[in-house]
This record gives C-alpha cells, structure tokens and sequence, in this order.
C-alpha cells in the first residue's frame, strides 16, 4: 500500500495534523490527481475553529483542502476523456444523491499529495495560467462570480457595494469592475483591507465605523444609494446596515457564511421599499471554466491575489496567518 502526506482535521476535538495515509485510488468515473496547488480559505479556518462543521461528512476526520489544481496521475479504468498528465483545476464540490457536497469538508480534498476528483468536476488547465492561481479560481473567484453574475445579476452602472474586503470580497471588486458595475464601494473596518479595495477597483473604500457612512454612499451614487449590495463577512452587523443603504427594489446577497439569527429591523419599510435578501452559496458548474478563459484571454490577472506558498507541513502555520491576517494576506496556497 502507498502512502501521502495529508492534513487531516479530526472534527470531534479541532485537531489538524500532517499524517502518513493510504493514497487513494481511482474508481470508475474518478481520476487520482497529483496536487501541485491547494488554497487556504477562510472557511477552513472556521472548521478547524470549530465555527463551521460539516453537513454530510460521515467519518470523524477529513482532509482539508477544496481550492486544488495539479495533473492527472491515475485513471479509472473507465476513464476515457482525460489523459495521464493533463493539467487540472478541480470543481470545489460534487453533487451525490442529490446533495451538495463539498470538497475537503464533505469528503477528502486537496491538502495532500494526492487528491480523488470525479471527472464531472474536471476542469482543463491551460499551460498559460499558474496552478497556484488556478487553485483559487474555484471558491476564491467563482463564488463571487456566481454571486454577481447569477445570484444578484449585477448590470453594469448599477451601484453595488461590498462589505468585507477579505479573499472573496477583493475578488468581488476585481469581478465588478469587470462586467461594469459603477460606482464599486467597498466597506471595510481595516484600513489595509480598504487600501486593498481601492487597488482592485473599488471607487471608494469606506469604514462602517464611520458616522458619516450613509452620506458618504449617497455622494458616491448620486443620492440612488445601492441596487446591490453583498455581504462577504457573514456578520449580523454588516447585513443590518447594509440593508439601510439600499435603494429601492436594491438587493442584498449574504455570501458569508453565519449562523447567526438574520434580522429585518423595519419590516414595513422592507416591504414598501420592495428589497430583497438572497441567500448565495459557491457557484454553477460553468463559473470555473469560464472564468479559466477569461484567464486565459488577458480579460482577468488573479496574479496578485497569491500572498504567499507554503509546504503542506506548513498548514497549521498557514491557517493561523489568514486567522491573525498576519501580513494581509489575500490567499495563501499549499503546495505538497
């Protein structure tokens, strides 16, 4: 039996380790990957905290790791459209029996040498694009991309902001000024994350702090305040002042992950005003490669967004780095 090195979570006590397990091997309609590029997300960070706990996961300890891209190493014997070698980024979940499943929450992912990966969640890997930006495309990109693109239906000159300029929301303002959202305000209470805002697009990078909020969003569009607006940081505070921000008909999309009560403070006016909340998680199965060929095609540069690349061995290290933001990272990514 071969063995690879994984970082396993034990969900009962939080633990992370770097173990010696079996290497997988591939079933009918599954490929053996070779990991060459795994992302840290923030969501990780939340289930080894312990604030996140997965739904379908049916043993006690899982394998960390649902942003993977690396090549193919092994074939299922009825695999017949990839090739051994080919370079991959993988979808961040599945669907089984009618369940979204998760990669590296629901089922083993890809912080480890080797991943499994069902050929319905393959993607093709141009030679062109780098596999630690890759390894974020699904998640740290798609999710906001689904959240613009199908969830909200951003049109461009549509005024939108972002609250929570984190690994998500950075993108998200990288996102909108691509399909032409205007103006772009990002609402942050750190001045480094604001700063980041402003060099990925945002026209303007507010402090929720600030008395003067309201006003400054009325300046900023022209008294319409926000057709859209998203939440990226999973908090009750964020969602209840987004929603005073809003401009009739506007809509308020909740990205982050909270499982905290969500709170309408004026219903009366929600009604009269007719917004809209909606609830957004991950992305359809197109958002990956679409994004891959707007890559490709020069439409779209993620080459920033990688702060920095660690050995696997390193993973508790780098989970501590985006829990303290040690250094502002947008994405740290693992390699095996």
């Amino acid at each position: 039996m071969e063995l690879m090195r994984a970082a396993r979570l034990h969900i009962p006590s939080r633990t992370l380790t770097i173990e010696e397990v079996p290497r997988p091997v591939a079933g009918p309609g599954q490929v053996l990957v070779k990991v060459e590029a795994a992302g840290v997300c923030l969501s990780d960070v939340h289930l080894i905290g312990g604030s996140l706990t997965p739904t379908h996961l049916r043993r006690e300890t899982v394998t960390l790791g649902h942003e993977v891209a690396g090549t193919i190493a092994e074939l299922g014997r009825d695999v017949t459209a990839w090739a051994v070698g080919q370079r991959v980024v993988l979808q961040a979940g599945d669907i089984r029996d009618g369940l979204v499943l998760t990669r590296g929450v629901d089922y083993d992912g890809g912080w480890a040498e080797y991943a499994l990966a069902s050929v319905d969640t393959l993607f093709h890997l141009p030679d062109a694009i780098p596999f630690e930006q890759a390894a974020i495309i699904p998640d740290a990109v798609s999710t906001p991309w689904g959240a613009i693109t199908a969830t909200a239906e951003v049109r461009p000159a549509q005024a939108v902001g972002v609250w929570g300029v984190g690994g998500l929301g950075v993108h998200a303002v990288q996102l909108l000024r691509a399909v032409g959202a205007c103006p772009i305000i990002a609402v942050d209470p750190l001045p480094a994350a604001r700063r980041r805002a402003l060099d990925f697009g945002a026209d303007v990078a507010l402090d929720p702090a600030d008395p003067r909020l309201r006003e400054q969003v009325l300046t900023a569009t022209g008294g319409r305040a926000l057709e859209v607006a998203f939440d990226f940081a999973g908090a009750a505070v964020v969602r209840e002042q987004a929603l005073t921000l809003l401009a009739p008909r506007g809509r308020l999309v909740l990205v982050g992950l909270a499982d905290k009560a969500l709170t309408v403070a004026d219903g009366a006016l929600f009604s009269y005003q007719q917004h809209q909340i909606l609830g957004h998680y991950g992305s359809a199965v197109d958002a990956v490669p679409q994004l891959v060929a707007l890559v490709e095609g020069g439409r779209l540069d993620f080459s920033r967004s990688i702060t920095d690349v660690l050995p696997l061995a390193d993973a508790t290290k780098a989970v501590q780095r985006l829990h303290t933001k040690e250094g502002d990272p947008i994405r740290l990514i693992l390699r095996p």
